[in-house]
């Protein structure tokens, strides 16, 4: 009985070392966590990407951006969770950059009810789609989805209410609204 006894006295350190070692390596600098930020880059830059349509507006990460129809210049009217998951808000907190073709005198921002500050151009609080999964693609144009209309819009800030989509890119990096490569090239 006293070799059972010395046993299962050595096993309660041991276990606490073991979960003092999980507990340690939880709490390291390495683990990231949805507060944090993924970049140290808060600028963001807007710039123009082509489209069937004409050129877009973009995000300088290939990020096509959209208007939402019941938004006003000073509100959005995405707001509720699903509406924000499927179209997050476009989003910055540093200075905005702009490309060849956009009109830095139409960049502006609004404050959304959580606080953060949402871009807009020409009046049009700017958002991204989820389902456009790679720079270049566009699959939310023309769609009616959480309560009203999203459009592309034109480096005017004008709504471009044509519908199209971009499934892929061509081999210089301009989408080709069949997808995959562009057979002329």
């Amino acid at each position: 009985m006293r070799a059972g006894l010395h046993r299962s006295a050595l096993a309660l350190p041991a276990a606490l070392v073991g979960l003092a070692l999980v507990l340690g390596a939880c709490s390291s600098s390495n683990v990231t966590t949805l507060s944090a930020p993924p970049t140290t880059d808060t600028s963001l830059t807007l710039t123009l990407q082509h489209s069937p349509a004409g050129p877009i507006l973009a995000t300088g990460g290939g990020d096509t951006l959209y208007d939402f129809v019941p938004d006003t210049p000073t509100h959005s009217a995405c707001l509720n969770d699903g509406c924000v998951f499927q179209w997050p808000p476009l989003t910055a907190s540093g200075p905005v950059r702009v490309g060849p073709g956009v009109d830095a005198a139409l960049v502006g921002k609004l404050t959304r009810s959580d606080g953060s500050t949402q871009l807009s151009y020409g009046g049009h609080p700017l958002y991204t789609y989820n389902l456009d999964v790679s720079p270049g693609i566009v699959m939310g144009q023309a769609i009616d989805q959480d309560g009203g209309l999203w459009y592309v819009l034109n480096a005017k800030g004008q709504q471009i209410t044509t519908a199209f989509s971009v499934m892929g890119s061509n081999l210089n990096g301009t989408p080709n609204p069949n997808g995959g490569p562009n057979p002329n090239n």
